[in-house]
């Protein structure tokens, strides 16, 4: 009869080396008027994924050369565009993925030395299973097009350029006061000075990628609601695929279920109806900078 200890250590021997893929969640904050279930990660974490810096390997092949990303504060309409593009028979737009939360692990010293006779890294490995994933799903789906609309994705959009050199982008933009009085009327409690930091680090990030992208297509959620055909059109032209007016009617189409920490959930998503966007508190003061950002991109008041 084989000894429970040796089959113990038989299975113990077989970790040894392993690459182990963990799905990380952004650490707790300490803070209750904090905790969001859009929170953004540590700024450790932001510091070690945003690079485009060339990396110690060659990039590996890809299997979706040209995905495209939505890169958008949080509460800033990502859901509804979301679901108007996946309204659309050649464009898949799942639920948000957080793929910088999905990491590879190396459990032995020696692993990573095993690695780079392959020709990969840690970086590079997770690029390649984040470009599985969304092969993955795109295959599921059966259609050509896939948009991740992670609101996150905009805090490392270098890496995401680093990952995937001819990816696209459609920068979401919302006045930052709508973003700021959308947070407020949301919580509990809420804490109006962690929300303005939590929306300019999005805003500052914003800025970024609009200046730095070159190529990128830039809205904003006013816009596209209140003219959502020609936004659309405009969205279509720029992925290459002919517009259909099934998109406006995104109701009609099956999105999965809304839930917490993959998008928006409310009762306006869920009614099936492009509703008007709501504006920015007046009695809501912007500290100077969001309000220097708001100006830059085109907001008045």
């Amino acid at each position: 009869m084989r000894d429970p200890r040796m089959s113990a250590l038989g299975k113990g021997l077989r970790r040894r080396g392993r690459l182990m893929v963990q799905a990380v969640s952004p650490p707790r904050r300490v803070s209750p008027e904090r905790r969001t279930l859009n929170a953004v990660p540590s700024p450790r974490e932001a510091v070690d994924t945003d690079t485009d810096t060339a990396g110690t390997v060659p990039l590996a092949p890809r299997l979706v050369e040209s995905p495209v990303f939505v890169l958008s504060s949080v509460r800033s309409g990502s859901t509804l565009l979301r679901v108007l593009l996946n309204s659309h028979s050649r464009i898949r737009a799942p639920h948000e993925m957080h793929l910088r939360t999905v990491h590879v692990q190396f459990s032995r010293d020696f692993t990573a030395d095993a690695m780079k006779e392959l020709r990969l890294d840690r970086q590079e490995l997770e690029h390649v299973l984040w470009d599985r994933i969304l092969d993955l799903e795109l295959t599921h789906s059966g259609k050509d097009v896939i948009v991740d609309k992670t609101p996150a994705n905009t805090l490392i959009f270098k890496r995401l350029r680093r990952c995937w050199p001819n990816a696209r982008y459609i920068v979401l933009l919302r006045h930052p006061g709508a973003v700021v009085s959308s947070l407020v009327n949301r919580r509990d409690n809420p804490n109006l000075e962690a929300i303005h930091e939590e929306v300019l680090q999005y805003a500052e990030k914003l800025e970024e990628a609009r200046q730095q992208l070159e190529g990128a297509h830039v809205i904003t959620y006013e816009d596209l609601t209140a003219d959502p055909e020609r936004i659309t059109r405009g969205l279509c032209a720029y992925l290459g695929v002919p517009w259909e007016s099934a998109m406006l009617d995104y109701g009609s189409h099956d999105h999965g279920r809304f839930r917490p920490k993959l998008g928006d959930w409310s009762s306006t998503i869920k009614s099936g109806r492009i509703q008007a966007a709501r504006t920015a508190d007046p009695e809501i003061e912007l500290p100077p900078r969001l309000a220097e950002l708001a100006k830059a991109w085109g907001y008045t008041g």
